[in-house]
């Protein structure tokens, strides 16, 4: 049987984007199937004890930058520790990456979220605004205004909901983590674990 990895992501998580390219390579490397769920981890952190970040003591919200620094020098991916559009609106691109995974695949799927990713943290984009979430479906190689259009449809956000209250469910707390059966991986500074965890096939 081939390992699966579900792969539990924020929209705006700078988190999720450090470990993007990193968690794609992986499951390219060891042949597993690797399937994004863009869950709400506002209602996650209200059901698990978390807190979101405006809501966190000041150090823990200086120490947060400070790590922003030293993983961007670490693996050499030019975010923006204070990027101009964040947070961004999550719920049009989540909607959207849902979409085409019910639809089209898991592969498109995830580029669009990394896509999506590398707009707010790289590239100083708003991937909430409409017209430039329409830009970057394109950029993908998907019809912009179709995806936005099929994104606006209710079941998507409801399909959302469910997403969330499955990984709530599942012990999934904070963003990215990457569940391979019964284990789960917090943070992309886990990648390593993960790594292991397919070796062990």
């Amino acid at each position: 049987m081939s390992l699966h990895i579900d792969y539990y992501a924020s929209l705006n998580s700078p988190w999720t984007h450090l470990g993007a390219a990193r968690i794609e390579a992986l499951a390219a490397q060891h042949g597993a199937s690797l399937r994004i769920w863009p869950v709400d981890f506002g209602t996650i952190f209200a059901g698990s004890g978390g807190l979101p970040l405006p809501k966190r003591s000041p150090q823990r919200q200086a120490y947060r930058l400070q790590e922003l620094a030293r993983w961007r020098e670490h693996l050499g991916i030019p975010i923006h520790i204070r990027p101009k559009h964040f947070p961004a609106r999550e719920l049009p691109a989540a909607a959207c990456v849902i979409a085409v995974r019910e639809t089209i695949g898991d592969a498109p799927a995830i580029r669009l979220a990394h896509r999506v990713l590398k707009a707010c943290w790289e590239d100083e984009l708003d991937p909430g605004d409409p017209p430039t979430l329409a830009r970057l479906i394109n950029e993908i190689g998907l019809d912009g205004e179709a995806v936005l259009a099929l994104g606006q449809e209710p079941r998507w956000a409801e399909r959302r909901e469910a997403d969330t209250a499955a990984a709530l469910a599942r012990g999934v707390f904070g963003a990215p983590s990457y569940v391979i059966g019964e284990d789960i991986f917090w943070g992309q500074d886990r990648l390593e674990f993960v790594a292991k965890r397919l070796a062990r096939g």
